[in-house]
């Protein structure tokens, strides 16, 4: 005889199972029946025992999405978690430096999930000054679709509006989302871009960063897989000097290439995939840095100290 306790113990790893299945992707009935049933449980009244088991996680706080034909989705867990202090202070100052990058929904998950209460520890000072809530309902849909665009792994368009208030659409190759200063965006290969620096294609010149907060619209993909599966990048060499010639590389695409035995500078080589985003980094650095080579990257760099001197000079 079947005592209780194992009856109970099967209805349990039963709905362990479901609650494991539907959080990694969407399952029709007729897929969790197959499922469960390949992990041993049995097929007599599978489909109906889901059913009651749905119901019965719903009842628990248990927010699944479902409706005859459509997949059951698992859209908010109350599984209990079970947190140390440090796990929990860690989580809480993850939540903080995400409200603070303007992701307040992803934050809020977060604190769910931990059931943290955030005024019992310190707040986390962050010097974020993002340019919009993504967790707003239509940058929410954009990051979805860039999500969903970003997977599927093809050839895609996008309607952007630059700071100047112009638009146009972009067709892009290979594509992610970067964190950078605080704002969100999708970096992607332009593969129709006009290059005015390197012959060759793909270059480094076709990478560009478009601010997701600007994006207007996302089209559907495209027939055609993405053609590159890397950004091109390029090496420069720039040199550092005065207080920060004992720089230490903390990018992983940066090395010394000068001898350290050297104290009054040293050569860094580095592999860019964005030279606009370099071009801040360097330029932050004042007469502390000195690009070496490519020789047309160290002519866009006089080009701004001289423009930034004229701005000066100007009475």
């Amino acid at each position: 005889m079947v005592s209780k306790n194992d009856i109970n113990s099967n209805q349990l790893g039963f709905a362990l199972e479901i609650l494991k299945l539907i959080a990694q992707k969407p399952h029709k009935k007729a897929e969790l029946s197959i499922a469960l049933g390949d992990r041993g449980f049995e097929s007599g009244d599978l489909s109906q025992k889901i059913m009651r088991t749905i119901g019965k996680l719903r009842d628990c706080g248990f927010e699944i999405n479902g409706a005859p034909n459509r997949p059951y989705e698992l859209i908010e867990s109350v599984f209990p978690v079970i947190l140390s202090g440090e796990q929990r202070q860690a989580l809480v100052m993850a939540a903080e430096l995400l409200a603070d990058m303007g992701f307040s929904a992803q934050a809020s998950h977060i604190y769910r999930i931990g059931n943290l209460n955030k005024t019992s520890i310190a707040n986390l000072a962050a010097d974020f000054h993002p340019p919009a809530n993504y967790s707003e309902e239509n940058l929410d849909e954009i990051l979805q679709q860039l999500q969903q665009r970003l997977q599927q792994k093809r050839r895609f368009v996008v309607w952007y509006r630059n700071s100047k208030g112009d638009e146009r659409n972009w067709d892009l190759d290979k594509s992610e989302l970067r964190l950078h200063n605080g704002s969100l965006y999708l970096f992607a290969l332009v593969p129709d871009w006009h290059s005015w620096n390197i012959p060759t294609r793909p270059n480094v010149e076709q990478n560009s960063a478009f601010r997701v907060d600007r994006i207007i619209r996302i089209g559907a993909a495209s027939h055609t897989p993405w053609i590159y599966t890397k950004f091109p990048k390029i090496d420069i060499i720039y040199r550092l000097t005065g207080a920060l010639a004992t720089y230490k590389p903390r990018r992983p695409h940066e090395k010394i290439i000068s001898s350290p035995e050297n104290t009054d500078y040293v050569d860094i080589l580095t592999q860019e995939d964005y030279l606009f985003w370099f071009y801040q980094r360097i330029l932050q650095y004042g007469a502390s840095a000195t690009v070496l080579d490519p020789s047309w990257v160290v002519q866009q760099i006089k080009n701004t100290h001289k423009k930034a001197y004229e701005n000066y000079s100007a009475e």
